[in-house]
């Protein structure tokens, strides 16, 4: 009995049992996304908390980083969406990412892209700066759209969460890669979900 309990001490390590607490937070951290609950960027400030350890364990230093800007990010989302449109006394509502943006956000990816992959690559020993860099450079425009509820957030995340979910794998943090291969198909059922509500919402000004 002690020999098992020793053994199973030795597998579960500290930020192994922080990774499975991440994990359960990241899946109540979805279905509020799903909901378009603002109580979602206050999940949100708590789950990258848990996350900066299991990063710097695993050697994720851009990911490492993402976690306070996510941080911060949450803190502004949570006010954004609380306070935006005060005046006129409605919530932000669910709308398309304006077409107009998306040169401009290829450009702002790519200088993202680069800068964080320049500095894993000089001031890091990561033996993934191609790869951690592109999916935290598509988490970061995701997270923005997010905060827009730009029904888009949902497809950075897609492309983001399958990236991700295999650079995991390979990383070892088995957990958190099935996290993210369950967010790709969150993902896609969210972005239904907010499209659908979308054209309900327009049918409804119509009327």
């Amino acid at each position: 009995m002690t020999e098992i309990l020793n053994t199973l001490h030795s597998f579960f390590t500290d930020y192994q049992k922080l990774e499975i607490i991440g994990t359960v937070v990241g899946l109540i951290y979805i279905y509020q996304e799903y909901k378009a609950s603002i109580w979602l960027w206050l999940t949100g400030i708590v789950m990258p908390i848990i996350y900066l350890v299991v990063y710097y364990e695993a050697q994720l230093y851009a990911d490492f980083g993402m976690q306070v800007y996510y941080i911060i990010a949450g803190l502004y989302g949570f006010l954004y969406w609380k306070f935006s449109n005060k005046e006129k006394q409605k919530k932000l509502t669910i709308t398309h990412l304006p077409r107009r943006y998306l040169i401009p956000l290829i450009a702002i990816f790519i200088a993202l892209w680069f800068v964080l992959y320049t500095v894993l690559v000089h001031f890091t020993n990561s033996n993934v700066p191609l790869y951690d860099s592109f999916g935290n450079a598509v988490s970061i425009l995701g997270l923005w759209a997010l905060s827009k509820k730009y029904i888009e957030q949902w497809l950075f995340w897609i492309i983001a969460d399958i990236e991700l979910a295999v650079l995991y794998a390979y990383k070892d943090i088995p957990f958190t890669a099935g996290l993210y291969a369950l967010y790709v198909i969150l993902a896609i059922i969210g972005y239904r979900k907010w499209k659908a509500e979308y054209h309900k919402n327009k049918e409804e000004k119509i009327i």
